[in-house]
Formats: structure tokens, sequence, C-alpha cells
């Protein structure tokens, strides 16, 4: 079972999620845009094991942390290839929205429309969405009725598309032609803001 902890982080106010097996206490860290020393505290608490850090995609306030946190724990740290541009990319990730050029880094790059993980004991698909960003991704644990949505979907809107290599009419198209694919009870946890699902964005998501 999939225990998830999130945090807001950063000054965006970013979702964080640590996602927990239950039984081995292995930690999947996703999106830890900031503030490293509270994950870590979490997770000495907690005792648990994080065996990788998931980027949905490469803006400064969804990876500022995840440096730290990989070097800490000797974890990787997995993207998206089509995002690599974005993290290494100041211009691209945004970070001079906080008066920085940051650069950033990943060990293992997803690829395709649609890629397969098997980490800390869980099956996960790895699903392609651009639009906010051109490798962003969702991450659906099919077993535990999650979805990790990023910035993609969100809780009756959708992620920004004024950003660098953003597409409102393909956020559109990924959320319809994959996201809506899922289960009408599949929890959605998004980058920012409240949980939500999808049979309820379905109903009442103005964008779509």
């Amino acid at each position: 079972m999939m225990l998830v902890k999130e945090f807001l982080v950063g000054v965006v106010g970013t979702n964080c999620y640590l996602a927990t097996n239950s039984e081995t206490k292995e930690t999947l860290v996703i999106d830890p845009g900031d503030e490293a020393s509270i994950l870590k505290n979490y997770i000495k608490k907690n005792a648990f094991h994080p065996v990788a850090i998931l980027l949905t995609h490469g803006h400064f306030d969804h990876c500022m942390a995840a440096e730290e946190l990989a070097s800490h724990y000797g974890i990787p740290v997995y993207v998206h290839e089509l995002e690599k541009d974005t993290m290494e990319n100041a211009a691209f990730n945004c970070s001079g929205m906080i008066g920085r050029k940051l650069v950033f880094h990943a060990d293992h790059f997803m690829r395709g429309e649609r890629d397969h993980l098997s980490l800390a004991g869980f099956e996960i698909d790895v699903m392609l969405t651009p639009g906010h960003t051109p490798g962003g991704v969702c991450f659906y644990i099919q077993s535990e009725g999650i979805l990790f949505s990023g910035d993609t979907l969100f809780c009756e809107s959708v992620g920004r598309t004024d950003f660098p290599g953003g597409s409102m009419a393909q956020i559109v198209r990924s959320i319809k032609e994959k996201l809506f694919l899922l289960p009408n009870d599949t929890k959605v946890l998004p980058g920012h803001n409240e949980w939500t699902s999808i049979g309820h964005e379905k109903q009442y998501n103005p964008f779509l």
C-alpha cells in the first residue's frame, strides 16, 4: 500500500509528495521543489528509505531540492528526455522569476509517449503529457488508483501554457486523450492546489 505525504514547498507553493511503500518504507520523492531540510527531517523521523526522485517536469519550483536530496541519499533523479533543455536552460526552467539562473540535471531520462518504472515496489506508468512544458509527464500507479499530475491537470484548471515550450492545444489534448482514459475514481495529486479526481475534472473543469 502507498502512503502519501504532501508538503507545500518553495516561494510559489508547490506540492511535493513522499510516496512510501507501507511495508518496506521505500520512498519516492516526487517534485522536490525546495526546502530539502524539511523533507530530510520527515524522512529521518519516519525511518523512510528514499530510492528515487521523480520529476514531472523541469521548472525550478519542482526540482530545486532534487540535487541536494539525490546527493544526500545517493539516489537517482528521473525526468523525461524532452525536459533536458528545460532543466539545463535558466530561461526555460523559469528560475529567473526568483532572480537566479539555475541549471538542473537528471540521472535517468524517460522516453517516448509512455514509459514504465518499477520502483519502491510499485509499478508506475509514465505518461508523456506535453503542454505545460514539452516533456512534462504524469505518474500513474494503477494499483493505488493514484495519478501524480504535476502541472498538467489541476482541480478545475490546467497548467499554464505561456512559458517557453507551452501550448494550450497540447495540454488539452494530453488531458483528454490520455488522462481522461483513466478510471473516474482515480485520485489526481497535482503540482499545485488541492487534490481532485478524473471524474470530477471530466464534469467540472471549464478548460476541458
